[in-house]
């Protein structure tokens, strides 16, 4: 099923059990901040990214490594290098994604991050090394920004796909295919939102961190938060602004987020996380979030 109908996509997916697929990946991977600057193509649809007198390269490489760092010990993770003709490259999960034997290449909106598709070392360290066969969607017309644009539930097989300038519906539909998927939910995002990740997470299956403030139909929120029952947290704005739903469970038992995130983090969404059996983890990303993403969208996820 795929549909922009929430009542029609709830009763569907709480028929769905969580042993469609693995809810955490089994590893992930990064790509370093080297030439990380402001592109100026991508600043035009993401009202998160600062201006460019606020990028500190060497800050961003700093805190990147402490990233690599801290998720490693929850499972193995691994760092492609960056490069200056592609400064948004440390956001891959755009990019790139996988299921069990497969990398998904996803197709970008601007020009600038068209040309992280064609890189033949992350490519063939999938096909060469791993046997990963390869789904190529860069080349067709129809953008669709991976898991910037469909966030996933992997133990149920749902998608949950905002569109917006970075991803029409015929991507989403392609999207749905490529991961294959039981059910996908369409829903528009609101004004100014350029991605589903920074409005939603879905964490281990179990819960979801939903920003109503991102969706341009309460509905869909709505559905999302009745599907999840106690692990939904409904998140205030100054916690959707300060990227607490750009947050992922590489572990069943803990959410990782950017220092800012946590720090915006309250009361009562802290304690919606520990009673779904979740601990908060944060890692300092300040200069990473000049770039317009957080935490989440560092992270391509290897299944």
């Amino acid at each position: 099923m795929i549909t922009r109908d929430p009542t029609a996509f709830l009763e569907f997916a709480r028929r769905c059990d969580t042993g469609f697929g693995q809810a955490t990946a089994r590893a992930a991977f990064l790509v370093s901040p080297e030439g990380f600057a402001r592109a100026e193509q991508s600043a035009v649809d993401n009202r998160y990214m600062a201006d460019a007198t606020r990028f500190d390269p060497e800050r961003a490489l700093s805190q990147h490594r402490q990233l690599q760092r801290s998720l490693s010990a929850e499972l193995p993770v691994f760092c492609f290098p960056g490069d200056a003709d592609t400064p948004d490259a440390v956001f891959p999960n755009n990019i790139f994604a996988t299921v069990p034997g497969r990398l998904i290449i996803g197709r970008m909106r601007h020009p600038v991050r068209q040309r992280e598709a064609g890189r033949s070392d992350i490519r063939g360290f999938f096909s060469g090394l791993l046997g990963y066969t390869e789904l190529d969607l860069s080349q067709q017309p129809h953008v669709c920004e991976l898991t910037g644009a469909m966030v996933i539930d992997r133990a149920r097989g749902l998608g949950f796909c905002g569109l917006s300038e970075r991803c029409d519906p015929t991507g989403a539909a392609l999207m749905h295919d490529a991961f294959g998927l039981r059910a996908t939910l369409m829903f528009d995002l609101a004004p100014g939102e350029y991605h589903t990740n920074v409005v939603l997470a879905v964490l281990s299956g179990r819960a979801a961190l939903i920003a109503p403030q991102g969706f341009a139909q309460a509905a869909a929120a709505e559905a999302i938060a009745r599907l999840y029952g106690a692990g939904a947290v409904v998140l205030q704005a100054a916690e959707h602004e300060g990227f607490v739903a750009n947050a992922i469970a590489v572990s069943p038992g803990s959410v990782w987020m950017s220092a800012r995130a946590e720090s915006v983090l309250s009361v009562p969404s802290r304690q919606a996380l520990s009673s779904a059996g979740f601990e908060v983890l944060s890692v300092a990303l300040d200069a990473i979030e000049t770039g317009g993403g957080s935490l989440r969208c560092c992270v391509a996820e290897v299944f």
